[in-house]
This record gives structure tokens, sequence and C-alpha cells, in this order.
């Protein structure tokens, strides 16, 4: 039992007098150490630990045999973005097997970067669809996202960023081909 003991307990003073012997006051200290414990439980299993962030990545289902073939992008709605080694990647609109409309032109990550690209062709995409009448919901720009070999897993999760950031509706991971991996080595980040 915990105590809290003061005094000194009486007994003979000074003048040779017997003085009654008086009570030592004390605290037990038992409840308050079993409540201190209750509290410590308490604020612990209350507590909400940091939850993961993660981000949305819409999957599409397996096409079935009989389904339609879906209609092809325009070249000058379409932005392929291909990631290099150094924090680096190379753009390019349109298609890949013909020459592309914009590009091919190496930039860095981040605001001044990829974002602001993104955001300048989001804008002239939606002007042109303005323009032509065409809903712009259901026809903005697609961005073709294009992972090498040599970059890494952190500018991957980057451009994902970016799309939710930029608010890209249509966006695709596909495989790396042999012109991109020229383009890289025609910019010196592969």
């Amino acid at each position: 039992m915990a105590e809290l003991n003061t005094g000194d307990g009486g007994g003979k003073k000074g003048g040779g007098k017997v003085r009654s012997k008086k009570a030592n006051p004390s605290v037990d200290l038992t409840a308050m150490v079993d409540l201190a414990f209750l509290l410590i439980t308490f604020f612990i299993l209350t507590t909400t630990l940091s939850k993961p962030q993660s981000m949305n990545l819409a999957m599409p289902d397996e096409p079935k045999k009989d389904d339609p073939v879906p209609p092809e992008t325009p070249a000058w709605r379409t932005l392929t973005l291909v990631l290099g080694s150094n924090d680096k990647l190379v753009w390019y609109s349109g298609r890949f097997d013909g020459p592309p409309l914009d590009g091919p032109v190496a930039t860095g990550y981040g605001k001044t970067g990829v974002r602001d690209l993104i955001l300048n062709k989001k804008a002239a995409v939606d002007a042109k669809n303005k323009a032509d009448g065409a809903d712009i919901e259901k026809s903005g720009i697609t961005i073709i996202i294009k992972p090498s070999k040599k970059s890494n897993y952190k500018n991957l999760v980057d451009i994902l960023d970016e799309m939710a950031i930029t608010k890209v509706k249509k966006y695709a991971i596909v495989d790396i081909t042999d012109a991109d991996i020229k383009f890289l080595e025609d910019n010196k980040i592969y």
C-alpha cells in the first residue's frame, strides 16, 4: 500500500512533559494509481491512429467477346507522359505511331513542370471542344502514362497525384514502346 506520512508522531517534548501521542495523518494512494492506469488505458484505446492515405484507382473490367470496340480518341486530345530516370519525363501530344503533334519535350515533375503542362493542354482541349460544341465532360483530355524500367515508383505516384490535382478524368497506365524508349534516349534520361 502506498502511503504519504507527515509529521514525527509526537512523543516527549523539551520540558519533560508527556503529551499524548497524535495520530499520523496518511493518504492512501492506491486508488490514485489505479485511476491513473485506467485513464491511460482509456486514452490509448480511444485514440485514432493515423490512417494510411490512399488514392482511388479505377481499374477497367475485362472486356467480353461481344463488347463493341470503344471509339478511338482523337490525337489532339491525347497527351502521353513517358517516365524516365533521374526524376525526368518526356511528353508528347498525339499518336506514337506517327509524328507527334507536339514534342517530344523533356520536363520535370511538380508545379512548374508537368502540372503546368497538363493544365495548359487541358485548357486548350476544353477550349477546342467548346468551340466545336462538344460535351467537355465526355470529350476532355486523355493522358497516357508510360513508366519505363528506369523510372521509380515515386515518379508513378507523383504523376497519379498530378492527375488528382489537375482533375483529369481520363488517364491510363500503358506499357512503354520502343519508340518511347528512343524519345527517352534522345533526351538523355533513360
